[in-house]
C-alpha cells in the first residue's frame, strides 16, 4: 500500500502546494484580508506569467546540467526590440504588432541559436556564455531603444499583457475551467490505463479521484475568483461592470506549461533532455547527437525569453532596457523551489511553474505590507536556501 501510495503522489509538489496555500493564508491576514481578493489575485496572476515562463524554459537547461543566466537580459533585449520594430519599422501597418513579434522571436531564437553553439560545439561552459549574454544584451538593448523607452504600443498588442481588454472574459473562462477539468479526467483514466497495460502498481483508485477532485475544485475556483474582478473599461449605462476572466498573459503561461509537459514525457526530444542530464556520457554512447540537444534547448529558452518580454512590454505599454531585471534570478530560483537537481536529470515543469507563483506571492503580499524591496529580496533568498535543504535531505532520504 506504502508502494501504491507513493505511485500516485508526488510528495514534492504535495509539499509546494501546502507552502503555497500557508503563504496566501498568512498573507490574508496580515495584510487585513486585501490579498486574497479578486483585484489583487488578478494581479497576482499576471506578474507571475512573465516569471512563470521562463522558469518552465529553465526547469529544461538545468535538468540538462546547463544554467542560463542571460535571460533577464534577453527579456529586455527582444523586448525593446519588438517595441522598436513596431513603433519605428512597421509603423503603420494593420500588421505591426504580429509582424513585431516575428521579429522577436526570430531574435531570441538566434540568441538561443548563437549560445547554444558556444556551449554544445565549442565547450565553453554555459556559466560563462550566459555571463556574457547577461552583460552584452542589455547593452544591446540600450543601444537599440538609445536609452529612451519606446512608446506607445498597438491596442491589440496591450491585450498580451494582461491589462485594458486584456482577458478574455467570463464565458471564455468559464470554458477554458470546463476543458481544464476534463483534462484532468482524461489524464488520470489514461495514466491508470498505461500502468495497467504495463502491469506497474498503480495508485488506489480513491487517491486518484480525491487528485482529479481536488484540482477541479482549484481550477473553478480560480476561474470563479477571475470571474469576479470587474472590467471599469467596459461599464454599461446603468454602472455594472463584467468580469475581466482569465487574464491573456495566464493562458500563454499555461500553453507553455502543458506543452513543455507534453515535450518532457511525450516527445523523443524530451527523453533525451532527461537522458543527458542524468548520464551525459551514456547519452552519448546510446547515439544521442548531445551537442544538438543542448543547442535546441538553449534556442528553446530564446524563444520562452522572447515570449515573456511580450508579456512585460504589452503589461507596461512600453520597450525600455531597464526591463527583466532579476527575471533570471527569480527563474532559477522558482525551479530549484519547484525540486530541480542542480546536479541535472530530475525535475518538472509543472513545478517550476508553481514555484514561481510562491515567489510572486511572497513578492506581492510583501508589497501590500509595504516592506522594503531590499528586505523582500532577503525573505526571497531565505526561502531559496529552506528549499535547497529541502531537496537535499529528500534526496538522501529517497537514496536510503
Amino acid at each position: 500500500m506504502r508502494r501504491r501510495l507513493a505511485q500516485g503522489l508526488d510528495p514534492r509538489m504535495a509539499s509546494m502546494l501546502i507552502v503555497l496555500v500557508a503563504i496566501w493564508i498568512g498573507f490574508e491576514i496580515a495584510a487585513d484580508g486585501t490579498f486574497l481578493t479578486p483585484r489583487n489575485l488578478y494581479n497576482l496572476s499576471i506578474q507571475t506569467s512573465a516569471v512563470g515562463v521562463i522558469a518552465c524554459g529553465m526547469v529544461f537547461v538545468i535538468v540538462a546540467r546547463q544554467i542560463d543566466l542571460s535571460a533577464g537580459s534577453l527579456l529586455a533585449f527582444a523586448g525593446v526590440l519588438t517595441a522598436f520594430a513596431q513603433v519605428r519599422w512597421f509603423e503603420g501597418s494593420s500588421y505591426a504588432w504580429i509582424l513585431s513579434i516575428a521579429v522577436g522571436l526570430a531574435a531570441g531564437s538566434g540568441v538561443g541559436l548563437f549560445q547554444g553553439w558556444w556551449v554544445a560545439y565549442r565547450g565553453v561552459p554555459a556559466l560563462i556564455i550566459t555571463l556574457a549574454g547577461f552583460l552584452m544584451y542589455r547593452g544591446a538593448a540600450f543601444l537599440v531603444a538609445e536609452g529612451q523607452t519606446i512608446a506607445p504600443l498597438d491596442e491589440s498588442y496591450q491585450r498580451l499583457g494582461g491589462g485594458a481588454n486584456g482577458s478574455i472574459g467570463v464565458t471564455a473562462s468559464w470554458v477554458v475551467g470546463a476543458v481544464g477539468c476534463a483534462w484532468l479526467v482524461w489524464h488520470a483514466w489514461s495514466t491508470r490505463r498505461e500502468r495497467a497495460k504495463y502491469t506497474q502498481d498503480m495508485a488506489p483508485v480513491w487517491l486518484d479521484a480525491a487528485k482529479v477532485i481536488v484540482g477541479a475544485a482549484a481550477i473553478l475556483g480560480f476561474v470563479m475568483v477571475m470571474a469576479r474582478y470587474p472590467d471599469r473599461t467596459r461599464m454599461d449605462e446603468a454602472g455594472n461592470a463584467p468580469g475581466m476572466g482569465i487574464g491573456v498573459p495566464v493562458l500563454i503561461l499555461i500553453a507553455v506549461v502543458v506543452g513543455l509537459t507534453f515535450i518532457a514525457h511525450r516527445t523523443r526530444f524530451g527523453r533525451y533532455i532527461f537522458a543527458y542530464g542524468g548520464n551525459p556520457e551514456s547519452a552519448l554512447l546510446a547515439g544521442i547527437n548531445t551537442r544538438w540537444v543542448v543547442v535546441k534547448i538553449f534556442i528553446l529558452m530564446g524563444i520562452l525569453s522572447t515570449l515573456a518580454a511580450i508579456i512585460t512590454t504589452a503589461r507596461l505599454n512600453a520597450g525600455a532596457n531597464s526591463i527583466g531585471q532579476f527575471a533570471e534570478l527569480y527563474a532559477i530560483a522558482a525551479a530549484v523551489i519547484g525540486g530541480t537537481a542542480l546536479a541535472g536529470g530530475d525535475g518538472s515543469v509543472a513545478r517550476g511553474a508553481v514555484g514561481a507563483v510562491i515567489i510572486e506571492s511572497l513578492n506581492n503580499g510583501m508589497g501590500l505590507l509595504d516592506v522594503h524591496t531590499a528586505k523582500r529580496q532577503i525573505v526571497i533568498g531565505l526561502v531559496l536556501i529552506l528549499a535547497g535543504w529541502f531537496d537535499v535531505a529528500y534526496n538522501r532520504r529517497r537514496m536510503r
